[in-house]
């Protein structure tokens, strides 16, 4: 019987990998047999994750930067060839008030969450399907469906990743590339840094949840290896939900 789960022989690139749900996913990938290339602005952070997961090669650019997503894409393919499996962690929330988003803090939220995904994405396409299989992974968001304070630019682009999770499956599933995102809960990263700073924000957050308890980045490994594994080889255009029951409750 096949493994459902091997990843041996494949190529995945993560964005966002030098800190949180980036760095927890591309470590999980590689842990299932994966070779991984993690890419991000910042080198430190990245060569962090290296040498947490043992083996891993890394593409220091700017994601922001639209017109230069073909040149990052070429870079990804260069340790271990074209990336079959594309993780879209990257991401950026500004916790604006309505009143104090700009068109340059709209822009740049839309640019980073949506945008990048789909044209990296594109980027890459055509070596998946050349080779007859793919998988792209988005991160959505609670946002993505439920609305937060400060958070009406980072929740216009999370709506956006779920539909464009369902559009990008549409357009490239039947070449055998499928298109999933993960819809994250409440988890200690960067981006949340200022609600796991309160305790008492960070308590209602856990209260929301049907297990009782906010998540560890951990909780994240088996969706991402099951979304990038042959193991979905029949699930796409799908936003799975790893909250622990915060938008069923």
């Amino acid at each position: 019987m096949r493994d459902l789960f091997d990843l041996n022989g494949r190529v995945a690139l993560v964005t966002g990998g030098g800190s949180g749900i980036g760095r927890a996913i591309a470590a999980a990938l590689a842990g299932a047999g994966a070779d991984v290339v993690v890419l991000g602005r910042r080198s430190d952070p990245l060569a962090e994750t290296v040498a947490a997961i043992g083996t891993a090669a890394v593409v220091v650019g700017d994601l922001a930067r639209l017109d230069g997503i073909p040149t990052l894409a070429e870079k990804a393919a260069m340790p271990f060839g074209p990336p079959d499996i594309l993780v879209n962690a990257a991401g950026v929330n500004l916790r604006e008030p309505a009143e104090e988003v700009t068109p340059e803090s709209w822009n740049q939220t839309l640019a980073i969450n949506l945008s990048v995904p789909f044209f990296l994405a594109r980027a890459l396409v055509a070596a998946m399907r050349a080779k007859g299989w793919g998988r792209i992974i988005n991160i959505a968001s609670l946002q993505s469906v439920r609305a937060f304070p400060r958070g009406v630019a980072y929740g216009a682009s999370k709506g956006g990743v779920a539909q464009l999770t369902r559009a990008m499956a549409e357009a490239w599933s039947a070449e055998g590339i499928a298109c999933n995102a993960i819809a994250p809960g409440f988890f200690p990263t960067e981006l949340t840094a200022p609600v796991f700073a309160d305790p008492e924000r960070a308590a209602w957050a856990a209260g929301q949840t049907m297990i009782g308890r906010n998540g560890r980045l951990e909780d994240l490994d088996g969706t991402a290896i099951f979304l990038a594994a042959p193991a979905s080889d029949y699930v796409t255009g799908q936003v799975l939900y790893v909250d622990g029951g915060f938008t069923a409750k």
